[in-house]
């Protein structure tokens, strides 16, 4: 049976309050979806953006962006009233994301419902962190210290808590209880706004199809609680960066820049990182699409000090 589907990231829903969320709209582009006759609802990688506010370089390969939970349905929770978050400034383009101003106001709204939630929501918040253990914990504490160091890249803070020396982050893990327990809580907003609009997504018998990179951003949990999978020196610095060679379409290449991945030590491990990735990714989307799949036969490795994509080799990949 022929099928059509529409790809629109969440970000491009319309919203008084600066970006598409997982609210009425949301809901509303599943009704149009289902009287157009479209089966299927693809999405970017909806990760928290990272570099560039890019979705495909995000501070975490399971986490969810903070910015898509909506603010109306927290209100209707009695997580925030309406006054705290509907005068705001959300920027001035109804057309565009201005996200110098979500930086500026989302996550203090966001606090203010963590503030009035976190001993309500603490049971399920609980059963939450023990299904997503594997990577809610190093997120959480990953976000934390971004914050405590002035939203700098991993890379740049203090030596103990780069390195992950275990004593140091036990100080740190401890400091920061309560900021740790603001990203997880909203962690614990984002799956339950998801699940409830694929379900009633999936009730219209429409499937949304997820998007995958195969690479991860440097900055991110993940290399920084998982350097050992990736090819990075003693100094947790990236030894060679995903890319593509020239072609007809570039002289020089692509240089993307993401570490890549150690898949000898990913093998001894019975490929568990990958494993827990997709299990995440199949709890979000009925279908996922790898970008760069191609990945797992070859890659493309570059010199991490290359100044372009000409120097590259091709390496075996898994398979």
């Amino acid at each position: 049976m022929r099928q059509s589907g529409i790809i629109m990231h969440l970000s491009s829903l319309p919203s008084p309050y600066g970006i598409g969320t997982l609210g009425a709209e949301a809901y509303a582009f599943g009704d149009f979806l289902k009287k157009a006759g479209v089966s299927y609802w693809q999405m970017l990688p909806i990760g928290p953006a990272g570099a560039g506010n890019s979705p495909y370089l995000s501070y975490s390969a399971f986490a969810g962006n903070p910015y898509f939970i909506d603010l109306d349905l927290l209100r209707q929770e009695g997580l925030l009233q309406r006054e705290e978050y509907c005068h705001l400034d959300w920027g001035g383009d109804p057309k565009r994301v201005d996200y110098d101003c979500l930086d500026r106001h989302r996550l203090a709204v966001l606090r203010k419902a963590y503030e009035r939630g976190k001993h309500r929501d603490k049971d399920k918040v609980k059963a939450f962190t023990q299904q997503t253990r594997y990577w809610i914990e190093d997120y959480s504490l990953y976000m934390a210290l971004r914050q405590t160091f002035d939203n700098t890249p991993w890379q740049q803070w203090e030596e103990g808590v780069r390195m992950r020396h275990r004593e140091v982050l036990k100080v740190y893990r401890t400091q920061l209880e309560d900021e740790r327990g603001f990203w997880i809580y909203l962690q614990y907003l984002f799956f339950k706004q998801w699940q409830a609009l694929r379900s009633y997504l999936n009730r219209l018998g429409i499937r949304i199809i997820g998007d995958l990179p195969i690479y991860v951003a440097e900055d991110s949990a993940d290399v920084w609680a998982h350097s050992g999978l990736f090819q990075m020196d003693e100094d947790r610095r990236p030894a060679a960066v995903a890319g593509c060679p020239p072609d007809y379409y570039s002289d020089e290449g692509q240089l993307w820049g993401n570490p890549l991945y150690r898949w000898e030590q990913l093998k001894r491990q019975n490929y568990r990182w990958w494993v827990e990735r997709l299990r995440t990714a199949f709890q979000l989307a009925d279908r996922v699409r790898m970008d760069h799949f191609r990945g797992f036969s070859a890659y493309y490795s570059i010199a991490a000090d290359a100044a372009d994509a000409r120097g590259g080799s091709w390496e075996p990949g898994p398979g």
